[in-house]
């Protein structure tokens, strides 16, 4: 359902934003069906629309989407067949108490609704990144595009693997039931993928006018202490609890008056949240006591390190590298790749970050031209530097990293003669 649909009613889009996922999950536990829920869901939304500029705001928006889109879900099963059998499935919609998977005895291991959910959605009948990229679509508040950047994937390839999902739940009959106690470390992994990507999302809007989205951010960092609270004995949660914390201490400074990016060197450091960091050292410090390192607890010391640095300057290059170097062992992916040139070009000069970058392939991804951008105005390569930056500007679907990239190249005109790297 796009947002324009939702436009016309008062703090409706807002709604829809804060909602939609959790209506939806809800909807598909109960009808057992991804496309019947989404349709029913979109329907309710669209009566909304309708509805509540005259008649007001109901006190709980989410209980009234999902209700409706119940009823609706009712209508529709009866309106695509006059058959026996969808009338009963159409009755059996009306019970107030929906029917489920006789495995009930586990419903309440995992207290919060929104996180109980999204154990539910990452079924391990399906791929990693599928359960991932489904869950997101469902419960993460997250439009297909912006999956799709998370992903690193044009808008309509993630499209198609949604649909191929769902296709491949409803052919394969594959029940969407709560998992008991025993179940949750299997399924852990890809939650903590979509908590992950849910805060990055966030914390970088992947479009939009605002740098970053502080409600999804909240909500990240909130299913991270149900969390953590829920599985206290692994240490990848606390790891990602810790570095959501403290990828937020620093939201106060990563923005001007104005809404324009700082970036990490040029920010205020006296503005970021001191008591956030706090938290996030104390969970970094246990994990460091479980001495089990994971990619969260990683990435999380390397929050920790700069967070430790009272000024740009300060920042221990020479130990961040060797935790990048660490959690390229254990995830070796692209993104980690070029979070570690950067490391790197701090380290050991922009030569050093220029060679590291070059092993790296993301040319879809707009912080990959940032950076060699940033790197070549190092190396006094200015031409060269305002081709990438136009080609950041090009990939970024931000309003506020484009402006920022236009400005980092306007600063460049006035001292670019034809350089060109030798």
């Amino acid at each position: 359902m796009a947002d324009d649909r939702v436009a016309g009613a008062p703090d409706l889009a807002a709604i829809y934003r804060r909602e939609i996922g959790r209506c939806t999950a809800t909807v598909v536990r109960i009808v057992g069906d991804i496309d019947l829920a989404e349709d029913a869901v979109a329907e309710a939304f669209a009566e909304a629309a309708k509805r509540w500029p005259a008649q007001g705001t109901p006190p709980n928006p989410g209980g009234w989407i999902t209700t409706t889109a119940r009823n609706r879900a009712i209508d529709i099963v009866r309106r695509e067949s006059k058959r026996t059998e969808r009338h009963v499935d159409a009755h059996r919609l009306t019970d107030d108490e929906p029917a489920m998977s006789p495995d009930l005895g586990d419903v309440d291991v995992v207290l919060d609704d929104q996180l109980r959910l999204m154990f539910l959605c990452c079924h391990p009948a399906l791929g990693p990144d599928a359960q991932v990229a489904l869950t997101l679509r469902l419960l993460g508040g997250l439009e297909t595009a912006e999956i799709a950047r998370a992903f690193l994937v044009p808008e309509a390839t993630m499209a198609q693997r949604l649909v191929r999902v769902k296709r491949k739940i409803r052919d394969n009959h594959i029940s969407y039931r709560i998992p008991a106690a025993a179940e949750l470390p299997a399924r852990l992994a890809p939650v903590l993928a979509v908590i992950y990507l849910i805060f990055n999302e966030g914390h970088t809007a992947s479009s939009g006018p605002d740098l970053g989205r502080s409600d999804l951010a909240a909500e990240a960092i909130r299913l991270a202490r149900r969390l953590t609270e829920l599985l206290p004995d692994e240490p990848e949660p606390k790891g990602l609890l810790a570095l959501l914390l403290l990828s937020e201490a620093r939201r106060p400074g990563r923005t001007g008056p104005g809404g324009e990016l700082i970036r990490l060197a040029d920010q205020d450091r006296a503005r970021w949240d001191r008591r956030l960091i706090e938290e996030g050292h104390a969970l970094v410090r246990q994990c460091i006591e479980r001495n089990t390192p994971g990619p969260y607890q990683l990435q999380a010391a390397i929050a920790a390190v700069h967070a430790d640095a009272a000024t740009a300057e300060a920042t221990d290059w020479s130990q961040i590298v060797a935790l990048y170097d660490h959690l390229l062992r254990l995830r070796p992916d692209a993104i980690v790749a070029l979070n570690r040139a950067i490391a790197v070009a701090e380290l050991d000069g922009p030569d050093a970050g220029l060679a590291a970058l070059d092993e790296v392939e993301l040319e879809g991804y707009h912080l990959y031209h940032a950076t060699r951008a940033e790197l070549l105005v190092r190396l006094g390569l200015i031409a060269e530097a305002l081709t990438a930056y136009d080609r950041a500007a090009e990939l970024t679907g931000n309003d506020v990293e484009r402006r920022h990239f236009a400005k980092r190249r306007r600063d460049l005109l006035p001292h670019s003669p034809a350089w060109s790297r030798p």
